[in-house]
């Protein structure tokens, strides 16, 4: 589960618009630490509802592969047993056959590709090969990319222009405001069951914003450090001091003796949320 931050909010909904109309390709481009990834596992987890039962769902978590690589991954997601002799037009046949088949079942299939602005260009023109096979009616295989944006510097290429008109939406993932990431930090907390009172000052958070410039994974790092840096100061408020000590790296170990617990059990709740990634 992710904080319902109004940009996240908007591009999952738009994300779900597109599959229920058929409309085919979509990329979602952000900055690192934005939140594509948490972005692409909200939707692999709603494709595994029963709500989403009329999709078939390929994952390709990492995208540096060849296209042979491409199609046997495709392949493998969809059930298919590879081949290993096979080459680029056969695995590409019996991929078309499986779409085929799913489709007299009414199920479409869903290509959610991962920091997809690493695919190799042969990669991705043999991914736009994927995308040719529709119906009259509608297209049988629909693709969602999350890249940063140098997958827009990729896209931009002459040699995909044909790929890039068939992307009939985009969205671009936005830095939090200084309310939204006030609303993050809590909703972390919150999320490794932290449910004591305010631990961060207003002028922390202005602090931490600025600095983080809105990025939730930096957001993460900062918030666990400042309040470890208020522990180690026997303060029950993260303040802006702690904020600055956290930036700038200070990281020698807190003096245990007589520290507020309370802060110390935020933050170590804050870390297992960062570091084992409870959402």
């Amino acid at each position: 589960m992710f904080v319902n931050l109004s940009d996240h909010e908007r591009c999952f909904a738009l994300m779900i618009h597109v599959l229920e109309s058929g409309e085919g390709f979509l990329k979602v481009v952000g900055e690192a630490g934005t939140g594509k990834t948490i972005m692409c596992r909200k939707l692999l987890r709603f494709l595994s509802t029963d709500q989403a039962s009329a999709y078939s769902t390929v994952y390709i978590p990492n995208p540096m592969l060849s296209p042979v690589a491409l199609y046997r991954a495709v392949g493998q997601e969809l059930g298919l047993v590879a081949d290993e002799q096979s080459d680029n037009g056969a695995r590409l046949g019996d991929i078309t056959e499986k779409i085929l088949a799913l489709a007299e079942l009414d199920r479409s299939v869903v290509i959610v590709i991962d920091e997809s602005q690493s695919l190799p260009p042969q990669t991705l023109e043999a991914l736009r090969l994927i995308t040719n096979l529709e119906t009259e009616e509608r297209k049988l295989v629909q693709i969602i990319l999350f890249g940063q944006t140098e997958l827009d510097t990729l896209l931009n290429q002459d040699r995909f222009r044909q790929l890039r008109q068939r992307i009939t939406f985009a969205h671009y993932l936005q830095p939090l405001s200084t309310l939204e990431t006030s609303q993050y930090i809590a909703f972390r907390l919150s999320q490794c069951g932290y449910n004591g009172p305010q631990l961060f000052s207003n002028k922390a958070i202005d602090l931490l914003f600025r600095h983080a410039r809105g990025t939730p994974r930096m957001i993460n790092v900062i918030a666990h450090k400042a309040l470890m840096a208020a522990f180690g100061g026997k303060s029950t408020l993260v303040l802006p001091a702690h904020v600055q000590r956290a930036i700038n790296g200070d990281n020698r170990p807190p003096i245990l003796k007589q520290a507020p617990w309370l802060i110390l059990v935020a933050a170590l709740l804050f870390a297992a949320a960062v570091y084992w990634r409870l959402q």
